[in-house]
Parts: C-alpha cells; sequence; structure tokens
C-alpha cells in the first residue's frame, strides 16, 4: 500500500471558476506534485465516475473514490455513518482478509466530526480519518462551529485536518497532530489551482523539518 500522503486534494466540479473543466484543474495539480485525489463528483452516474477514475489514475494520481469503490481506485472515503462491516462488502472477499480489520489493500478512511468518531474507526480498522470542520469553510458556510487545532492532538488514527484549510494555515493544523490536510475549495476555486498545490506542499514540507 502507498504511503499515506499529507496532501488531498477533494474534488468538486460545481466550486470551479467559469470556463474551468475537473480534469484540467487536476492534471494541473499531478503536474504541481499533488500525489493523491479524492474523487467525489457523487452526482454523476456510477459508469461516468469509474471513467473519471480511470483518467485521473492515467495522470499519475492514485484516486481514492467517495462512498463507494471504483476498480482504477486506490481506496474508498467513507461518510461518518457508513458502517466498515457493511459498506467495505466486495471490496474484499472475507477468505482474503488475513485479521479483523476492514482493509488489507486499499486506503479506507472515514469522515469524523469529532475525536470519539475518530477512535471508533481506528478501532474498526480504518487506515485514516478525516476530522471536520478545522476552520470556517466557504464550501459549506453554517456548517457548524470549526473544532481549531486542539483537536487534533493525541488522535489514535492518521488524520487529515479538512475544511476551511488553506496554505496560511496548513503548517499549524500538522503542528497541531493532524497527519495532513484535505483541501477542496481552496483548489477548486483557485484562479491556479497548480500554484495552490505548491503552496501547500511547501508549506506542509515546512511543517515537517520544523516538527
Amino acid at each position: 500500500m502507498n504511503t499515506l500522503p499529507r496532501l488531498l486534494v477533494l474534488t468538486d466540479r460545481s466550486q470551479l471558476r467559469l470556463g474551468r473543466g475537473l480534469l484540467p484543474t487536476l492534471a494541473e495539480c499531478a503536474e504541481a506534485g499533488l500525489t493523491h485525489v479524492v474523487l467525489r463528483e457523487l452526482d454523476e452516474p456510477e459508469e461516468h465516475r469509474a471513467k473519471l477514475a480511470e483518467v485521473l489514475a492515467g495522470l499519475g494520481l492514485n484516486v481514492i473514490a467517495a462512498h463507494t469503490p471504483l476498480p482504477a481506485a486506490a481506496g474508498v472515503q467513507l461518510p461518518a455513518s457508513a458502517s466498515c462491516n457493511t459498506s467495505f462488502v466486495g471490496l474484499l472477499a472475507l477468505s482474503e482478509r488475513p485479521d479483523s480489520r476492514c482493509n488489507s489493500v486499499l486506503h479506507l478512511g472515514r469522515s469524523c466530526h469529532s475525536a470519539t468518531e475518530v477512535a471508533t474507526a481506528a478501532e474498526e480498522g480504518f487506515d485514516y480519518a478525516m476530522l471536520s470542520p478545522y476552520a470556517l469553510t466557504e464550501s459549506k458556510p453554517g456548517y457548524g462551529p470549526p473544532l481549531g487545532p486542539d483537536a487534533f492532538a493525541g488522535l489514535p488514527l492518521p488524520t487529515y485536518a479538512l475544511g476551511g484549510i488553506t496554505p496560511d494555515n496548513a503548517a499549524a493544523a500538522v503542528a497541531a497532530g493532524a497527519h495532513g490536510v484535505a483541501v477542496m475549495g481552496a483548489v477548486m476555486r483557485a484562479d491556479e489551482p497548480g500554484q495552490v498545490v505548491r503552496d501547500l506542499l511547501a508549506a506542509l514540507a515546512s511543517a515537517e523539518v520544523t516538527g
């Protein structure tokens, strides 16, 4: 399995600047150094999402499929309400699982909104979690009070800070205990998404050095 990266970018084509396409945007991000993308676009038919995953994999990106597995994807990101035991059926036959953990081949993540939910994800064998909202987010205004840095201390699972993440606060999130950051709006809405990715990667690299 690939080592978990410090940066995940989540897709949302509805936030793209007028005239921008999702595939060219992600091609720019890949060229800028992005290695992993969480493919959402949940309103699209499954066949279309599968094709998108295939094309993105062809760009050299590791694709994590939101909610449901896709053939070209290297992992699955499940919503907070999903049960590992039921949602993971079909990804691996029971006879292929070496122990009681959900996952032995693919990255398997869960969206969480509290430290308790992250602890439950760890107990159920998830590889990582996303914990949100880290800060105020334009993508989901009124979503809820930000958790802030304190929520990321001492978590039992590699956890990504999601919600309101920008190059300006990415390093602080990692310094607070997050494994990395997951970003949607700051990249999807950008005039130059590739540059935002470069800035995020630079911030995360500096956090590793100072950490």
